[in-house]
């Protein structure tokens, strides 16, 4: 800004222009070549006559109201950021130190010369017109321009322009201030390109991943998690894997960070809704420092940051169902061997009972007095056939099959009711029932005996079947559904056959009951032995009294504890 431009900021009457003129001359004959030392050096010794309001206004700049002047012109020729002024026609009137270093022109070179010296063709020309129409509406513009320095290198300009008013309200002068982000930019670029890259690879892979925060809210996942979710209705895959980790491995999310290396391979079951078949996961875990942006933990220690959990689950369902499919051919034998000699037992048993019958009827004949020859010879009669009796029942007691002593394990109750149902799978075809599986997604493992467990489920399944096919009904159903309850499993057999009337709720659990209408092979053990099972593991097994159009059996199972048992 010149001498004249200094002036031109005062009221000034007519009757004072001879007398300003003076003081113009006075100030321009000081030797310095700043206007702000001309002006200091002319308040130092104004000369006579100034009038009091020049000397009023160029003393109030320094009064306490005002830092100097000179300290205003320093801290814009010392600003780390470019800074130019131009009038309202965008022509350069004064540059910074900034400007000369950030475009490579020196102020000579581009005062008095237009700001469309920096432009580059890369940037729009809407741009520039909605930059034209924000100042000229007396508002601040802000946005980014793609300049060129002298070199012609171009780089990008964060740019702010705002208006500079005169006393009048009218646009004199506009402040333009800019910035290199040319590096910011391009590490933006190279972040975006990382993290598409990223997702890219993720996407790709055939495994579920999924990046989980301390408070188990999903940081990051890829197409398989998305696709798993659609498999489990909504609900979210982490929290089932987290779930079954917790119940499997005792691993906690809230310690993530004291993990250490995490955990490699641990296979987990989880059951989709709707009865679809179970899945089969090869899960492992990393800890991950979890990002924290916050301005207040800027200056904290690495080790106080907080971890979350990349989570990587390779579904091995195929090979498991390779490996099921065996193991159920083993299990089909066993289970038959196991049914033969239950089948055994049973008959023998059945004997045994029928056989006790007369033998006590004769043994009360005989405890009565004799009377006459005629009672002595009956006497001797019963005597022997007691005695036939007796040794009969010895040798079917000798025939019965010694029960087997089998050893507790933790037992998945959800993988052992798939099991049963695939065993039933031939009878429930031929019988045309549908079978409606409600799984807990995630289920405790219950310390029990497999064997026998397995024996109860079959027995209860097989009562299902007998009970929709003496029903004769179009549509046939058997619902099986398992929960947790607090420390118990409870799980419900429920069919829509021809139910159990009120007055044999009780007495189907006695042994050598059968009130079916064609009992054929069974012999009413079934239901006795399977309340033996449930009872032996601590729990209880009961038909609900209150459902009508079929029968509902509810078996419930304590998580831990239970008593020696054989099969």
């Amino acid at each position: 800004m010149g001498i004249a431009e200094a002036f031109s900021c005062f009221e000034i009457h007519s009757g004072m222009k001879v007398q300003l003129a003076m003081i113009q001359r006075k100030i321009q004959s000081t030797k310095s070549d700043n206007l702000v030392d001309r002006i200091n050096d002319f308040l130092a010794s104004p000369p006579e006559g100034t009038p009091t309001e020049v000397l009023e206004a160029f003393s109030s700049l320094d009064s306490n109201q005002f830092l100097p002047p000179k300290l205003f012109y320093e801290l814009v020729e010392q600003a780390p950021i470019a800074i130019s002024i131009t009038d309202p026609t965008a022509r350069i009137l004064y540059v910074n130190c900034a400007f000369e270093t950030l475009t490579g022109y020196a102020r000579e070179e581009v005062i008095g010369k237009n700001e469309s010296v920096l432009s580059s063709k890369s940037t729009p020309e809407s741009v520039y017109r909605e930059l034209w129409e924000t100042i000229h509406s007396n508002k601040v513009w802000q946005g980014t321009l793609v300049n060129h320095r002298k070199s012609q290198e171009e780089y990008l300009a964060e740019l702010t322009i705002s208006p500079v008013n005169n006393n009048k309200g009218q646009t004199a002068y506009f402040l333009g201030m800019h910035r290199d982000i040319t590096e910011m930019h391009q590490l933006e670029q190279r972040l975006k390109f990382q993290k598409n890259l990223t997702e890219a690879a993720l996407n790709a892979a055939p495994m579920v991943v999924a990046v989980v925060a301390a408070d188990r809210k999903v940081l990051l996942d890829n197409h398989a998690y998305k696709a798993l979710i659609g498999d489990f209705r909504g609900v979210e895959p982490a929290s089932l894997f987290l779930e079954a980790l917790e119940q499997q491995v005792g691993f906690d999310l809230s310690t993530v960070c004291q993990v250490g290396s995490g955990f490699t391979n641990v296979e987990i079951r989880l059951d989709p809704p709707g009865g679809a078949a179970p899945r089969w996961f090869a899960c492992s875990g990393v800890h991950v420092p979890e990002l924290d942006e916050a301005a207040h933990n800027y200056f904290k220690q690495a080790e106080s940051t907080r971890c979350c959990l990349l989570l990587i689950a390779n579904e091995v369902t195929g090979s498991r169902k390779r490996i099921q499919e065996a193991r159920l051919n083993m299990i089909r034998a066993n289970m038959a061997e196991q049914q033969m000699v239950q089948t055994m037992r049973e008959a023998i048993s059945g004997a045994i009972f029928k056989i006790q019958a007369p033998l006590n009827v004769i043994k009360a004949a005989l405890s009565m007095p004799a009377a006459g020859q005629e009672n002595m010879g009956m006497r001797i009669v019963l005597q022997q056939a007691l005695k036939s009796g007796d040794e009969a029942m010895e040798s079917l007691h000798e025939a019965l099959p010694s029960p087997v002593v089998e050893k507790t394990s933790l037992v998945n109750i959800n993988e052992l009711l798939h099991e049963v149902v695939k065993l039933s799978t031939e009878n429930l075809l031929s019988a045309g029932i549908v079978v409606d599986w409600r799984p807990a997604p995630v289920l405790a493992e219950v310390n029990g005996r497999i064997n026998a467990l397995r024996g109860l489920f079959k027995y209860l399944i097989d009562n299902a079947i007998q009970s929709l096919i003496e029903a004769k009904q179009d549509y046939r159903e058997i619902r099986i559904q398992t929960k947790q309850d607090n420390q118990d499993l409870l799980i419900e057999v429920m069919d829509n056959g021809v139910g159990i009337p009120k007055a044999h709720r009780l007495k189907v659990f006695e042994p050598f009951y059968c009130g079916w209408e064609q009992p054929k092979e069974h012999a009413g053990m079934g239901l006795t032995m399977a309340q033996e099972v449930v009872i032996g593991h601590g729990g209880n097994v009961e038909i609900d009294a209150n459902f009508y159009g079929g029968c509902r059996v509810f078996v419930r199972l304590p998580l831990n504890g239970m008593e020696e048992t054989l099969l």
